[in-house]
């Protein structure tokens, strides 16, 4: 185990980098030192490291954009602490200080013929955060692929570098079910040839992505990628040929898919940009074929969109959502919430927010769509928007949510 103290001071900010890039033996090494080490904050995204799960050394307070993967249950123990920002906002929030940035722990690729290695599968915020960090310290993990579209680092800006040879971690979502296949074919039929796309990862993004094999010359700008893109790209499906920028590149920030997508992504046109290139505002604005297909946990009867709380607890974010949502909506072509209608036995079209906090305003979302149909709303009255919402709900539900409108005295 790597020896921290040489590297991190008590008081000092720390960030690591997410999902399949995350340092986890760095990390890990940062959890047991800690309490010698003395109050350290940290910044993070999504992980799947168990250990950050709730049971944190009292010195350690974890920061993050969203309560993602394991960052759930740290919301639910009452550890996490929650920034809410833009996606594209984290940028410049590390230029100003506004996050810790004083030691980076990343994860690299092994180095190249020039002694620089890569970011791999996790440029992101990772990219931004870099020039704003004191110190750096690596983990080298010698399957991490590296990856074409951001600078490479000399070995020489790491304070001590750690060599590994681990898988990848992959992501682990269920299958998607006929509930998922049926609000993906309503979100196909919603999608044009030629078309610039923005999606998550999950069950539901990947059956929206089997959906589109019958299209056309489709292109792709994300802050993630998945297996299904690569797939879409081998059958010709997304060729990227009508992209206003970047064309006949996937350009995304991260991936996240299995270890056979991890080991064949140097055979794609995929480019890997920092975030503040991919959720760039002015770069998005240039995508006038934009389609954001976004997903939530709720929506009430105005089209507002809540992605972050559930029963007091974080189990999302406001992440890219609003970044290519707003995008889609004002300068591209067209912004897609995607939900089951159901969740827990609960309608997830309500009369308001139970979550109370807006993720998406109502007029950044063109259309709600769920396995019972598709609600455009850009140009509808308040009413005509409720009454349309109402009825891509679950049948069980559309009388209580009728009722509610008529006392709300929206109809």
């Amino acid at each position: 185990m790597i020896d921290l103290r040489p590297f991190v001071s008590a008081g000092d900010g720390v960030w690591w980098g997410q999902g399949g890039a995350e340092p986890e033996p760095l990390v890990n090494a940062l959890l047991d030192q800690v309490g010698e080490i003395g109050e350290v904050r940290a910044f993070c995204g999504l992980t799947w490291n168990p250990r950050l799960a709730g049971d944190l050394p009292d010195e350690l307070t974890v920061l993050s954009y969203g309560g993602l993967g394991e960052l759930r249950r740290l919301s639910r123990h009452g550890r996490l602490d929650v920034v809410p920002c833009h996606y594209s906002a984290l940028p410049r929030m590390f230029a100003r200080g506004q996050l810790p940035a004083d030691v980076g722990l990343v994860q690299v690729s092994r180095p190249d013929g020039n002694g620089e290695v890569s970011l791999g599968i996790g440029v992101e915020y990772a990219a931004d955060a870099i020039p704003h960090s004191r110190v750096l310290v690596a983990e080298m993990n010698h399957r991490m692929p590296p990856t074409a579209g951001s600078a490479r680092l000399p070995l020489e800006r790491f304070a001590a570098v750690v060599e590994t040879d681990r898988p990848l971690a992959e992501a682990s979502t269920r299958p998607a079910d006929a509930v998922d296949q049926a609000i993906a074919d309503n979100v196909a039929g919603l999608i044009e040839d030629g078309d610039t796309l923005q999606m998550g990862v999950g069950p539901l993004p990947n059956a929206v992505l089997d959906s589109l094999s019958g299209h056309r010359e489709l292109g792709f700008h994300s802050g993630m990628i998945t297996d299904g893109v690569l797939t879409l790209v081998e059958k010709g499906v997304l060729t990227g040929a009508r992209k206003e920028i970047d064309r006949g590149i996937v350009v995304t920030g991260a991936a996240l898919g299995t270890a056979e997508f991890y080991a064949r992504l140097g055979e794609f046109p995929v480019e890997f940009r920092p975030a503040s290139y991919t959720h760039s505002p002015a770069v998005l604005s240039r995508l006038r074929s934009l389609v954001s297909i976004n997903s939530a946990i709720e929506v009430d009867l105005l089209g507002q969109v809540g992605a972050e709380i559930r029963r007091g607890v974080h189990i999302g974010a406001v992440g890219g959502q609003v970044d290519f949502s707003r995008a889609a909506s004002l300068t591209g072509a067209r912004s897609i919430i995607a939900l089951r209608s159901e969740s827990a036995g609960e309608s997830t079209i309500s009369p308001a927010l139970r979550g109370g906090i807006v993720t998406t305003a109502r007029v950044d979302v063109d259309a709600v769509v769920t396995e019972h149909g598709v609600a455009l709303l850009t140009g509808c009255t308040v009413a005509e928007r409720a009454r349309r919402l109402i009825r891509v709900a679950a049948p069980r539900h559309r009388s209580t949510l009728e009722n509610s409108l008529a006392d709300r005295e929206l109809s």
